[in-house]
């Protein structure tokens, strides 16, 4: 058995929770801007279909890729929450569970991408709707996503201010990541809750209401890969040591 001391390391948890995080932007960039930015045509039901139907491997290659974004988003949750909880093991908590609530509706919310597929599909059954009708439903079922997404940003919005705040009180992360992870909270929750109450303005806001969480996101992604914990004021880890050993004994 190796030394539970050795084993454990907060600058390893540090490093992997950086690569999980660029690859998470990396996937939703991807998936938002060159794949369904490519592919849906505002406003224009059956240009997007006919995008669709010629580009079908490229849109399940992106909800293929957001999958694979989500399967990282739970790694991530285990990474924020071992580095954070010797500040507050219950407020790293709560950030797990608002990160865990935006994770499984993003997934649910994936379902509403493949629909389109099948009403364009060559089914039988489809022949009780004429091809305007199809269309039509498709890109309801696209803006139906728009929306699921929103909702599920409300969660990760507040888990954004809670992660923030433990950042910034925790000492061993640089306070500037915390301000920047709140702020890119508080643009997560305008624009989401725009949408619901006021698409008109969410409209305006759109895209520059994201560049903070993007700035802010990508700082966290490249100071955890890069540089990491400060170990010299690691303040959990003789306890995290001792929590570890004692599982091991069992």
């Amino acid at each position: 058995m190796t030394d539970a001391s050795a084993d454990f390391s907060p600058q390893r948890y540090a490093r992997v929770g950086g690569l999980l995080y660029l690859i998470i932007i990396v996937a939703g960039i991807n998936g938002e801007l060159f794949v369904r930015g490519s592919t849906i045509v505002s406003g224009d039901a059956a240009a997007t279909a006919r995008n669709l139907m010629t580009a079908q491997l490229l849109w399940r290659t992106g909800i293929a890729g957001d999958l694979v974004m989500h399967i990282c988003d739970v790694g991530l949750m285990l990474v924020f929450f071992v580095l954070l909880r010797p500040v507050s093991r219950n407020l790293a908590m709560l950030a797990v569970l608002f990160n865990l609530i935006q994770t499984s509706v993003l997934v649910a919310n994936k379902l509403t991408l493949l629909q389109p597929l099948f009403l364009l599909g060559n089914a039988e059954y489809l022949k009780a709707f004429t091809p305007q009708q199809l269309e039509a439903l498709s890109y309801v079922s696209l803006r139906t996503h728009d929306s699921g997404f929103g909702f599920g940003l409300i969660f990760f919005g507040m888990e954004c201010l809670v992660v923030g705040y433990l950042i910034f009180t925790s000492g061993y992360f640089p306070k500037t990541l915390g301000v920047l992870m709140q702020a890119a909270g508080v643009c997560y929750l305008t624009n989401s809750f725009a949408l619901i109450l006021a698409p008109a303005l969410a409209s305006r806001l759109f895209p520059f209401i994201l560049l903070p969480p993007f700035i802010g996101e990508l700082s966290m992604a490249l100071w955890l890969l890069v540089k990491g914990v400060d170990l010299s004021r690691w303040p959990g880890r003789h306890e995290s040591v001792g929590s570890l050993q004692a599982f091991q004994a069992r």
